[in-house]
């Protein structure tokens, strides 16, 4: 019966918002945006995901399971997948290492996760930022068609790696954050587009021992700066308080670094829509907590503790989350 053969398998796979997870370690799964309970600032959270003791949760991404994910990896390639191609599992499942999901090469890990929605347009860039400070921006088009076995994004020099990936529109700013709490606020027509395979440009100027720990792309001033802090300090700043300067330069502190915050592991900008961040500690420890209960402060302020850690764990990651109407009474 010819009719069957109609149906592919996309349209027998439910449309549902799911919740990916990579790990340090590589692993990743799919879950559901309802596993998670809310809590208030500074609980310790319940485990996210029954892990090896030095596993932990690196990246978070909300999806739609018909979305397409582009994977980049340390190495700067990409490879894309449909977000219901990762494997679903329970919030305490291990999932799947990501080297039996694509084609990666020895060493090679995927460090940042693209939701590409499958109707959206192929305007804009994808702006990617490296660990040494160098970035580079490439038409979104130039990703149509990765294949499964990967493409190279950036041509890398030795010990760099590449970690932020965003979509921009050709007209956005920039900030790039690091460690030490410092960053820097550019637009994006500092960096001129570039070919897949070619190397970028400097974007922030390193001291010794400081490394870049974000890259996040500014569309308003009604945004803000969240900074966490590996020994669990987080603060909101606003994103007005970053005047724009021109890209390579050192910035301006961001936040106070002292041996009671730890080094800052995390600066993302946050749109109003975004109501909930959701934090992992390398124990696995998760709380989900709204953005509100975050302090408002100014730059050159050190934040308060957001989430309590047990001694020797600290903060890993932080995903963010939109509130959704449809969560009431599920």
């Amino acid at each position: 019966n010819h009719e069957l053969g109609k149906f592919s398998d996309e349209e027998l796979i439910p449309e549902e918002e799911s919740v990916i997870l990579l790990t340090s370690e590589n692993y990743i799964k799919r879950t559901l945006v309802s596993d998670y309970r809310r809590q208030n600032r500074g609980g310790k959270g319940k485990r996210g995901m029954t892990t090896k003791e030095e596993d932990v949760i690196d990246q978070v991404v909300q999806a739609s399971s018909h979305d397409y994910l582009l994977f980049f990896t340390n190495m700067g390639r990409i490879f894309r997948l449909k977000a219901y191609e990762v494997p679903a599992a329970r919030l305490s499942a291990k999932g799947v290492a990501a080297v039996n999901l694509l084609q990666l090469q020895p060493e090679e890990k995927i460090t940042a996760i693209i939701k590409h929605e499958k109707n959206a347009n192929e305007d804009g860039y994808l702006f990617m930022a490296t660990k040494k400070g160098t970035v580079k921006k490439t038409p979104v088009k130039d990703y149509a068609n990765v294949r499964t076995n990967g493409l190279i994004a950036i041509k890398l020099d030795e010990g760099d790696e590449l970690r932020w990936i965003k979509r921009t529109t050709g007209e956005n700013d920039v900030i790039i954050s690091t460690s030490a709490g410092q960053a820097i606020r550019f637009n994006e027509k500092d960096t001129r587009p570039m070919g897949r395979s070619a190397r970028g440009v400097r974007g922030v100027r390193l001291r010794p021992n400081d490394s870049v720990v974000g890259m996040d792309i500014v569309t308003g001033d009604d945004q803000t700066l969240l900074v966490v802090s590996e020994k669990g300090f987080g603060k909101r700043t606003k994103v007005s308080n970053f005047p724009s300067h021109k890209r390579g330069g050192v910035g301006i502190k961001a936040a106070v670094v002292t041996t009671k915050t730890g080094p800052i592991i995390s600066v993302q900008t946050i749109d109003p829509e975004i109501t909930e961040a959701l934090l992992v500690s390398q124990n696995g420890q998760t709380i989900r907590l709204g953005l509100s209960d975050i302090k408002l402060l100014g730059r050159t302020t050190q934040g308060v503790t957001i989430m309590r850690l047990s001694d020797g764990d600290a903060v890993s990651s932080i995903g963010l989350m939109a509130d959704r109407p449809q969560d009431e009474g599920n």
